[in-house]
């Protein structure tokens, strides 16, 4: 009977997943992730498991290699940076994501970004909590520019509701032409995005070509009025870069859901920076998300393991990898 490891720390014994999984013959083991895992807890979590179905649990290159029954990994979300695919593949493991499973969600919380920066709700709360009365003007979202990095589920579901609040809408992407179906997007590079745009929303994965690609030079492209939103992920931002231009004027604001090290560091540069709000990676996390992510990705592990994963994001490095892996 496969046992899989579920990590993910909203799903929790006798919810839909784990019913799901259940009835399909599988045991359910749950080790939710809250905090930061060491290599040497994953591997030991990771002891006898057959599947994983994880959150960003870290697993390296050499935390798969001291697993040697595990044969899918499934993401309950989009990004899966966290996971060295490579060398999954390597070891015939099969990594799945769950694309677009909360678009929805991220472009709400997108949206409640820029309103909140716009009309600073966010320091007005803070000032009425501190004894003061706030009284600084904020501005509308109307007639302003959004620039999106990037164009996959989230960033198009940002694209109505942006427009519903009349905003006019810029991306920058690596898409092909013919899978922009959006008339009302205008799609051009990312110098022109960045000087034109009044807020600039990061929608894109991180990979290593992306990795650090808003630093000082992209904030010195942008307006001084401008605010930089990001819901996808920190290492994408040069934080450094972003206090320093935060602090010196050269942008207005930041709002960040995401940062490169989570929980936030006590020494992390953003902290006390006047502009710089963090919030705690809240952007997929609704109810109607996160049931929708056990459903799929429990759906995901029972396809995975029988051999029919829907949504490989290896399967191109599987046909070099061994056929079957150690039974244990």
């Amino acid at each position: 009977m496969p046992r899989i490891l579920i990590t993910t720390d909203y799903l929790r014994p006798d919810d839909e997943a784990d019913h799901y999984l259940r009835a399909h013959g599988h045991t359910t083991v749950h080790a939710p992730l809250v905090g930061r895992r060491g290599p040497e807890q994953l591997v030991a979590a990771l002891d006898g498991i057959d599947a994983a179905l994880v959150g960003h649990d870290a697993l390296t290159a050499q935390v798969l290699s001291e697993a040697p029954r595990l044969r899918a990994i499934v993401r309950t979300g989009v990004g899966y940076d966290s996971i060295d695919v490579d060398a999954a593949g390597r070891l015939g493991i099969t990594v799945s994501n769950l694309p677009g499973i909360n678009a929805n969600a991220v472009a709400e919380y997108t949206l409640g970004l820029l309103l909140a920066a716009a009309r600073r709700l966010v320091q007005s709360a803070a000032g009425v909590a501190a004894g003061r009365w706030p009284r600084q003007h904020g501005h509308e979202l109307r007639g302003s520019t959004l620039g999106l990095i990037g164009y996959g589920a989230a960033a198009r579901a940002v694209v109505p509701l942006a427009r519903a609040f009349g905003m006019d809408v810029l991306c920058t992407t690596g898409v092909p032409e013919d899978q922009r179906p959006d008339p009302s997007v205008r799609f051009v590079a990312l110098p022109e995005l960045l000087a034109a745009s009044d807020y600039v929303s990061v929608h894109t994965a991180l990979t290593d070509r992306t990795r650090g690609l808003l630093d000082a030079s992209a904030f010195r492209r942008m307006k001084s009025t401008a605010v930089l939103v990001n819901t996808a992920r920190g290492a994408v931002v040069d934080e450094q870069a972003l206090a320093e231009a935060v602090r010196s004027g050269e942008i207005a604001a930041a709002a960040l859901d995401v940062v490169s090290e989570e929980p936030l560091p006590a020494d992390s540069p953003l902290r006390d920076v006047e502009g710089i709000v963090v919030f705690s990676h809240l952007a997929g996390q609704t109810a109607e998300a996160r049931a929708a992510a056990g459903r799929e990705g429990a759906a995901e592990v029972v396809a995975a393991l029988a051999g029919r994963p829907r949504f490989a994001v290896n399967a191109h490095l599987l046909h070099h990898a061994p056929t079957a892996r150690a039974d244990g």
